[in-house]
């Protein structure tokens, strides 16, 4: 019984620190690089016809080369309100609309604009690296509970304790990785 009480707790928190990592390369997405990307306009809503409706859902976006991203609306009536949606982002772009498709520059990054971009990142990571942890408090209260109960013995609540720990390094080391990699991304001029 205490054996499958335990799967149940670890399944519960790699479940949570999965969901903290998914999140985590979410946003790490829509953090700008010098290249273009669609998943940088991932996120952008739209006002079409009254309903906030997201930008993918509305065109295809591509990126023909590393500076341009392209917007083409499948309702060329909609560009004018995608165009606004665009400017109104908090990502600083400057769309050109011609009247058939959307063209986005991407400008090179200053030095200081990546900076400001690392420390985003940096920050994200340590919102993430806290859902982890949260994850691991509340796992480690469900082992003292069951102690508590008198379902799992001491050595094997130890021993879960430990388990439990060896996951959150697992996924904190992997949010680490990941942050290293964005890191070098944004520094790569």
């Amino acid at each position: 019984m205490a054996e499958e009480d335990l799967e149940l707790v670890y399944e519960e928190a790699k479940e949570a620190m999965e969901k903290s990592v998914k999140s985590y390369r979410k946003d790490l997405l829509r953090i700008r690089t010098g290249r273009a990307s669609t998943s940088l306009l991932d996120g952008i809503m739209v006002d079409y016809y009254g309903a906030q409706t997201p930008l993918n859902q509305l065109a295809n976006l591509s990126a023909p080369d590393p500076r341009m991203l392209v917007v083409t609306a499948f309702d060329k009536s909609a560009l004018g309100d995608i165009e606004r949606a665009i400017q109104a982002s908090e990502l600083g772009l400057n769309p050109a609309n011609d009247g058939k498709v959307i063209r986005i520059t991407i400008p090179p990054l200053t030095e200081e604009r990546r900076k400001e971009l690392v420390k985003q990142v940096r920050k994200s990571a340590e919102e993430h690296k806290v859902g982890v942890r949260e994850a691991r408090r509340d796992a480690m209260a469900m082992l003292k509970d069951l102690e508590g109960d008198g379902t799992l013995p001491k050595d094997d609540r130890h021993r879960g304790d430990k388990h439990v720990q060896d996951l959150t390094n697992d996924y904190t080391g992997q949010i680490d990785q990941l942050t290293e990699q964005k890191k070098q991304e944004v520094l790569e001029v």
